[in-house]
């Protein structure tokens, strides 16, 4: 069926976006992920289309031969033009489509935060509209893109590039950090680095010497994160969450309060600040979760959805 062509080609286009982009040895892979990403967009959308009302939907009604652009597609399904995925589509869009002549690679310091909402976007929509599970062909934690550690310097962009390939990436920035800071997490994904001390060893991920000898100095913060953007979710909202992305799944398990309260005493979830927040401004203290504690849950519940329970059991007992 064409249908079915369709979406191994779009898987595959979309595994090569994901591999170009997080090749280091590539330095223009802002222009290979943008056109392989549109790729797969549209052909796992024509596929849709063909599902939902026939073939000839991704046709040209006066021209039979030829198939319907991206746009088209995105027109047809995303019937709302204000809603985030759809203006995020739009933007990898336009990229694509000047690619030819304004490409540069600090490209993807601007467009870093819409091309990690694009594929998590993609991800979800080939869920819901083929019930294919994306994390079975680019594993999880391989769909989280290399990002560039430099930030947009606009006078050595002037110096670096002619001056019309510099206004166009500094212009390109100007009009995408408000639609940013503005939209969900639909339209982009804000990529920002925290760092704290700690004197637990085996919870850092980096570590640096304190020398009152040295020349620069470092102001040293002690709360660096807003809990209400890293911890967000009550308990309530957690499970809701997490029954959500397992429905998407197809796995019949709800996690309520009980379940949750066993997560949380095997892998001790209330005790790891990367997984719970203490709100302990309160008489009673209130915890708040991170997307690391739904997301844990989530794929331990994914292994084995029928003795999940019990093994939880078993393991409290074993404590």
């Amino acid at each position: 069926m064409i249908e079915d062509k369709l979406i191994e080609k779009s898987k595959e286009c979309f595994a090569m976006a994901i591999e170009i982009y997080n090749k280091p040895t590539i330095k223009y892979r802002v222009e290979g992920f943008s056109v392989f990403i549109c790729n797969a967009w549209e052909l796992m959308l024509k596929a849709y289309l063909i599902k939902r009302e026939g073939e000839d939907s991704i046709y040209y009604k006066d021209n039979p031969e030829r198939t319907i652009t991206l746009e088209n597609c995105i027109k047809k399904i995303f019937t709302n033009e204000k809603t985030p995925l759809r203006r995020n589509l739009e933007k990898i869009i336009e990229l694509r489509n000047t690619s030819t002549h304004f490409i540069t690679e600090e490209y993807e310091m601007v467009y870093i935060p819409l091309f990690q909402a694009c594929v998590l976007n993609f991800v979800d929509k080939m869920n819901e509209f083929h019930n294919v599970d994306m994390t079975e062909i680019v594993p999880q934690n391989f769909l989280a893109l290399v990002v560039s550690m430099k930030e947009l310097d606009e006078e050595a962009i002037k110096v670096k590039y002619p001056e019309e390939i510099a206004n166009k990436l500094i212009e390109s920035s100007h009009k995408l950090q408000p639609m940013i800071d503005e939209n969900n997490q639909g339209f982009a994904i804000k990529v920002e680095h925290y760092h704290y001390l700690t004197k637990k060893k085996e919870e850092a991920t980096s570590f640096v010497k304190v020398d009152n000898k040295a020349d620069s100095t470092v102001k040293i913060i002690k709360q660096l994160q807003d809990v209400n953007d890293t911890h967000k979710y009550n308990m309530k909202n957690a499970c809701k969450e997490i029954n959500k992305r397992l429905e998407k799944l197809g796995i019949d398990i709800n996690v309520n309060q009980y379940l949750f309260g066993l997560f949380n005493k095997v892998y001790g979830i209330k005790e790891n600040p990367k997984f719970c927040y203490v709100h302990k401004q309160f008489s009673q203290p209130q915890y708040t979760y991170s997307m690391q504690a739904v997301e844990l849950i989530v794929e331990e519940i994914k292994k084995d959805p029928t003795n999940i329970v019990g093994n939880l059991k078993k393991s409290i007992k074993k404590h």
